[in-house]
Formats: C-alpha cells, structure tokens, sequence
C-alpha cells in the first residue's frame, strides 16, 4: 500500500454554514447550560440561530425552556470572545468545523451527542480517515511505552491514523510511533487549542498538526479542567473504528474511553501484561467484559475485519519480516527466552542460561538500548 504520508486528503473545504452564522454557532456553543444535545434540539427548532439572538431571542428560549442562566447570555452573548475563536480561525492551518459541514467526521457524527463544532489544527479532512484509537496509563512502565509506540507504528504502517489523546505516557508514545512511521496521527485536546497542555508536549503538538491534526471542542481560551476530560475521551473513541488499551488501572479514564467506545458500538481491544503489574489489571478486566485479548497488530486488524477492508482497500498487516526479534542473534535470542516476562536477577538468568555473568550482563545492555528489556533494582524483564 502506498505511503500514507503521500496519500493525505486534501486541505479543508469552508464550512457549510452561511459565513454570517458561523458567529451564533460560536456564540451558542459557549453558552452556559448548552451541552452537544441540547444544542442539536434547539437547532432542530431554529435552524437559523440569529433568531435566538434578536428580538424574538427572548420569546424563543422561553420555548425552549432554557435556564435563565442561560437566556440571559443569549440577552447578552460574549461577543469579543466569540470574534477571538473567529480570529484563531484564521491563522493558517486553522479550522472550525460544524457538524452540517461535509467534511465533519462521519464516525463521530454517529455518536450520541456529537459536539456541534470543531476546532481542527491541521487538515480536517484526515478525520475522516479510517482511525484506531490507543490509550493507556499517563504513568506506564518502561514496556508499556515501548508496546505503544510499536503498535501505533505498525498500525500506522497499515494505513490506520492513530488516535489518543496528548497525555503524558500512553497517549504520548502512540503519537510518536505514529509520527515514527510517518502515519497520520490525531490528537484530541482536553482545551482550547490555543493551550497545549501538558505544556511539555508543546513540539510534539507542533509535529502533530503538520502530520494529522490536533483537534478540540472546546473555543479559545478554555484552561485545563478535569471535568472537559473526559469529555474529551467520547471523540476519542468516537472518531475511530476501534480502540486499543496498551496499560490501564481498574479506575482510569483509559477505561473510560473503552466504555464509551463500546456503547459506541465501536471494537475495543486490551492488551494483558503480568499478573504483578497493577497497569495490567484494567486491561484484563476490559478482557472478561468482552474485550478482545490483543498480542499482535495483527489482532486489531483481523477483528476490525470488513469494516477495515472496506474503510482500507489493499491494506496488509504488518510483516513479520518487520519483527525486531528477528534481527536477534542466536546467543540473545536465547537470553530473551530464557528471561521471559517477571523480574528476574542476572544470577538467576547466570544459573538458567549456563553464560558467564559478564556476557549475561554485556547482552542485557545491548537489549535494554534496543527496548526489548526493561530493568527496576537490578531485576530484568522483557518488554
């Protein structure tokens, strides 16, 4: 399959609302009390928004039974504020995208409560592009970011856009194998675009928005707050045709997303580790709720099975010729099986193996650089 890097849609189409309505969607989407479903009923209602802000506004949302909190923003609408997402629009690379517009992802549009608007830095048109979403622990062991970053970078490989969420940790990994492969890649804010948070992802931000698209419900200006977060994990998942846990405990907002992507009627897939890693423990537990148990790439593409044909036409899993085990050398190859997955000493891999300890430590070295093994207090494992 072609290159996904040369393979990118075109660059966005102006929205498909009148130019001069764009400003009472804005203004609506801040409102008080205006969430994704109500806003869609009072669009259903008054499909020309300028009504609610004129001198019939106030008999309107009377109908509408909206808050008086609410009504009396519509008396008085953030005006400056609304001409700042108006402005941010502008710069290059800068998109809203309403949900009448052609180029709203399709998927997402099929979800329960679709945000009526999006800001997309970058090209929107990827958001239609076939998705896998991966999310983990923003605090994973040293294996489950090795694990994210191959599976975002064999995915991508496949054709799929990587999906997550620009958290520290998992989200992070996923991004940059993505980018590793040179797959198209997008991330979902939890704030306005104009603030990248956490500001240490800032260039991976920047990177992000050249290769896929950064994109956020929330205007200009919006901080980070917990509550948007979650929020933020229903696009996640509803912009993919599945999605994958790499690391997750058994209260995390990884699960979350997997929730929502079930209820979505989207795949969700985990992948298990070691029974002693508490990471693990939301993995296996979204495995007994039905889940599919992942080892593989190719377990993601196998179970998305016509769905993935038809949204990738030609598309091949990734080749076992691409295996990094393969390149081992017969002496580490054996050093690997014999360390398996639980924290072992290197007197004990000394004991199993039969190798002298300096060439047991020399390989662990090598192995540790190349990301195949993981050390904690001078116990090795395999990652």
């Amino acid at each position: 399959m072609s290159d996904p890097a040369t393979t990118r849609p075109p660059a966005s189409a102006p929205t498909s609302i009148p130019a001069d309505q764009l400003r009472y969607w804005l203004a609506l989407h801040r409102a008080p009390g205006i969430g994704p479903i109500l806003f869609k009923k009072i669009l259903a209602v008054i499909p020309d928004l300028r009504e609610l802000f004129d001198s019939n506004g106030a008999a309107l949302s009377s109908k509408l039974s909206l808050r008086e909190k609410t009504r009396a923003f519509l008396r008085h609408p953030e005006w400056a504020r609304v001409e700042q997402d108006q402005r941010w629009a502008e710069a290059p690379n800068c998109h809203i995208v309403t949900l009448p517009d052609s180029q709203y992802p399709l998927l997402l549009r099929e979800i329960a409560d679709p945000p009526p608007l999006l800001f997309v830095h970058g090209n929107p048109a990827l958001l239609n592009h076939p998705q896998i979403a991966i999310v983990g622990s923003r605090n994973p062991s040293a294996g489950g970011i090795q694990t994210a970053e191959d599976f975002a970078e064999a995915l991508g490989r496949s054709g799929l856009a990587i999906t997550s969420g620009l958290a520290l940790g998992i989200d992070a990994a996923c991004h940059r194998g993505a980018l590793r492969s040179r797959a198209l890649t997008v991330a979902v804010a939890g704030t306005g675009l104009d603030r990248i948070y956490p500001a240490r992802h800032r260039d991976l931000a920047h990177q992000i928005a050249e290769h896929g698209a950064l994109v956020s419900e929330f205007p200009v200006g919006t901080p980070p707050i917990a509550a948007n977060f979650p929020r933020r994990n229903r696009i996640i998942s509803g912009l993919s045709l599945g999605t994958l846990v790499v690391e997750a405990a058994l209260k995390s907002g990884s699960l979350i997303t997997a929730r929502l992507a079930a209820e979505q009627g989207r795949e969700v897939f985990a992948i298990p580790g070691s029974i002693k890693n508490p990471l693990a423990r939301g993995c296996h537990e979204l495995v007994r709720l039905g889940a599919k148990l992942t080892e593989h790439p190719e377990d993601v593409l196998e179970e998305l099975g016509p769905l993935a044909q038809v949204a990738l036409p030609g598309a091949r899993p990734p080749s076992v010729e691409n295996n990094p085990f393969d390149t081992l050398n017969p002496a580490e190859d054996d050093l690997i099986n014999t360390l398996g997955f639980e924290p072992t000493s290197i007197d004990t891999l000394v004991a199993r193996s039969g190798l002298t300890a300096g060439g047991v430590s020399a390989m662990l070295l090598t192995l540790e650089l190349q990301g195949r093994v993981t050390s904690s207090g001078g116990l090795y494992s395999r990652t």
